[in-house]
């Protein structure tokens, strides 16, 4: 399978990590002119959402390349969700960027695909020039810290003792098809090696962020604290007054790749 198929084929696979670490990972890559989209999702979706398949339509209709793949224990992607964390899955989008990336590239992250976008930055930034670099990083309801702040911190006594205790908790979902998905004591322990709001974040290219007010997941003033860690220039935060968490209306996919096309 080449790296450069199309949404219509079959993905292309890699495999990251070694040994019993392996992991089988799901990519789909369109060969395009730069800058590229390079797209990280977020935590149980995959990369046929609506957003995700709207913003590859974009790249395909205006020339551009575009890349999206699926953390493992997500999607077409092999592995088992209950193993994943947030250093597994950033080791997954770095490789992924690494491999299918070559220039310039948008970086959109939605939700934890956020997080992982300004972890992908940090990480592009410590390796020094390659072959692929950041054009500007477009965050729809980013959820940096999320393991901690919206979750550890928001839970209750009761479910903190049972993830302690059995090492995992049953969190029900109203995504998907609404069956409950496991958090697990390594997913909360792991992902505070990888907290980004106790200090500055440099990411060394613009910042685009679309925030919904009505977000019962991510809430709005998590978008500020965010924003407050970011350099001053070439940062701007758009607020949706009436949008979710998802951001998957037309009228949102617009302003999306409004975002993108502006980088």
């Amino acid at each position: 399978m080449s790296q450069t198929a199309t949404s219509g084929q079959e993905p292309a696979f890699i495999e990251v990590g070694e040994g019993r670490e392996a992991r089988r990972i799901a990519v789909r890559a369109r060969a395009g002119a730069n800058p590229g989209l390079f797209w990280l999702g977020g935590f149980k979706s995959d990369m046929t959402g609506t957003k995700a398949v709207a913003l590859d339509a974009w790249a395909a209709e205006h020339g551009r390349s575009s890349v999206r793949f699926d953390y493992s224990g997500h999607g077409e992607s092999g592995g088992e969700f209950a193993d994943g964390t947030i250093g597994r899955w950033l080791e997954e989008s770095v490789a992924v960027f690494l491999q299918f990336c070559s220039g310039p590239q948008v970086v959109i992250g939605s939700s934890m695909g956020g997080w992982m976008a300004l972890l992908l930055a940090r990480e592009i930034a410590r390796r020094g020039s390659g072959k692929a670099k950041l054009a500007g990083l477009v965050l729809i309801a980013p959820a940096p810290d999320f393991t901690e702040e919206l979750m550890w911190k928001g839970f209750s006594p009761e479910i903190r003792a049972e993830i302690e205790t059995k090492g995992v908790w049953l969190r029900p979902s109203e995504y998907g098809d609404g069956s409950p998905y496991p958090i697990t004591r390594n997913l909360i322990e792991e992902g505070r090696n990888h907290l980004l709001l106790g200090s500055k974040i440099d990411v060394g290219c613009p910042v685009r962020i679309l925030q919904g007010a009505q977000d019962p997941d991510v809430p709005w003033k998590h978008a500020f604290a965010l924003v407050h860690r970011l350099p001053a220039e070439d940062v701007v935060l758009t607020m949706i007054q009436d949008g979710d968490h998802r951001l998957s209306r037309p009228q949102d996919i617009a302003r999306i790749i409004a975002a993108v096309a502006e980088i």
